[in-house]
Parts: C-alpha cells; sequence; structure tokens
C-alpha cells in the first residue's frame, strides 16, 4: 500500500499522521519525507525535493509499501509535477488529507481537495483525517464549513470517526534523537517506578520519570490511533 499525506496548509500534522498513524499500522511501509531544502528536516527514512518527482515515481516501483510526507512547501510544486506525468496520481493507494479546526486551514484543506480532485483522484482515495480536536468536540460543529462543503461537492471521503486528539506525546517524541514507536512504547514493561526509588541521582530520576510519562500517554494514545486508522478504511488499488 502506497500513500501519500499533503496539505496546502501547514501546522496540520502532516509528519504525524505520516509517521505515528500509517507508518505503524502498513506493515513494511517506508518512509519518505519530501520537504524544502530549508525545512527543519527531522524525518527517518529518505528524503526527496519536490523537483525530484520523477526519482520518486522510479522509487515507488520499486517497493510495495510506502507512506510518502509532503511538506507543504512542496505541495503545490509537487502537484504540478503529477499534472505533467500524466497518470501519476495512480502510484498511490491513497491521499490522506489531515486537517485541523482554524478555519484558514479548512480553507486551505478544501482546495487541497479540489486541486485532487482536478487530477483524477476519485473520493473514494481522498481520505480526511480531523486532527487537534478536543476529545469532546462535535466534529459536525467543529469542522462545519468543511463538511458542508463535502455534501455540496463530494470529492472525498470522510468520516467523523477518523479523528485524533492533540496529545503532548508527539512533542516529546519529535524532540528525541530517535523517534520511537509509539506501539512498542506503550508495550515498555520497564519497572520505572522501582527504577526510580533506587536511583541516587536526582537527573536520573527525572529522566526515568519522563520515561514513565511517556510510557503512560502513548499507552493512550495507541487505542485512538487505531480507531482512526480502522476508520480510514484504506485499501490497495487493484492491479
Amino acid at each position: 500500500m502506497k500513500i501519500a499525506v499533503l496539505n496546502f496548509s501547514g501546522n496540520v500534522g502532516k509528519t504525524t499522521i505520516a509517521r505515528h498513524l500509517l507508518l505503524p499500522r502498513i506493515p513494511g511501509a517506508a518512509l519518505i519525507a519530501v520537504e524544502s531544502i530549508n525545512a527543519d528536516d527531522d524525518h527517518q527514512g529518505q528524503s526527496l525535493r519536490g523537483r525530484q518527482f520523477a526519482e520518486l515515481q522510479e522509487y515507488l516501483q520499486t517497493v510495495d509499501s510506502a507512506v510518502v510526507d509532503i511538506g507543504a512547501s512542496n505541495v503545490e510544486e509537487l502537484l504540478g509535477l503529477m499534472h505533467r506525468y500524466r497518470g501519476s496520481q495512480e502510484d498511490f493507494d491513497a491521499f490522506v488529507i489531515p486537517t485541523v479546526p482554524a478555519l484558514k486551514q479548512q480553507r486551505d484543506t478544501t482546495a487541497t481537495l479540489l486541486e485532487m480532485s482536478r487530477l483524477g483522484v476519485p473520493a473514494s482515495r481522498l481520505k480526511i483525517v480531523f486532527n487537534m480536536v478536543e476529545e469532546d468536540s462535535d466534529i459536525t460543529q467543529t469542522f462545519e464549513p468543511l463538511l458542508e462543503f463535502l455534501l455540496a461537492c463530494p470529492v472525498a471521503t470522510a468520516s467523523i470517526r477518523a479523528r485524533l486528539s492533540a496529545n503532548e506525546i508527539y512533542g516529546r517524541v519529535k524532540s528525541m534523537e530517535v523517534a520511537p514507536d509509539l506501539i512498542q512504547l506503550s508495550k515498555d514493561t520497564t519497572d520505572f517506578k522501582s527504577l526510580i526509588l533506587k536511583s541516587a541521582k536526582l537527573e536520573e530520576k527525572l529522566a526515568l520519570a519522563q520515561a514513565l510519562a511517556n510510557r503512560r500517554l502513548a499507552f493512550g494514545v495507541v487505542p485512538e490511533l487505531d480507531a482512526c486508522f480502522a476508520a480510514l478504511e484504506l485499501v490497495p488499488v487493484p492491479a
């Protein structure tokens, strides 16, 4: 399965969606980051620039599964190249479009969906993730502008169950040199409390306490990620 994550807008959580929602749930998938040369490149995996679309296409033919994280600064150029390379959108089984409650980002999401539709991507392959929402918020109210657009112009697939709440675990793991797999982190059986009691140094105690907090956060967020992934109903394109 090959999936691209994109949106004309920044700050919608594309890297979080690519790295923590999709990558761990697609067996054997490679992570490819398409980012501008001046961007903060903290991605794990292969990094490509928007102008290297030909190389990206060729690489996608050599792997069975991939998650392509497309930076906002590259989306417009990359979609322009998709127009040039007719049929290249067929290399992807789905395009995941994260969006957040801010009205600007909802408008940018609408523009992204319209452009993907002009490329010939069917609604069944355009999947929306409602990201960074409050846990008790009503998706139909929070994203009313976007949902009204989709009601009038059904160019994408949107399930209100495909939602993720804001969670500090994503920021915590982003600051690490190697971002851990949240599924594995949630299953860590280390007895941190016992180690904290045995440690004589305050610095060690604080590091262990932070590791314990990370595991607790991961344990809480993984079921939400599982539910969101299931709601996307990602199905590979038939050969």
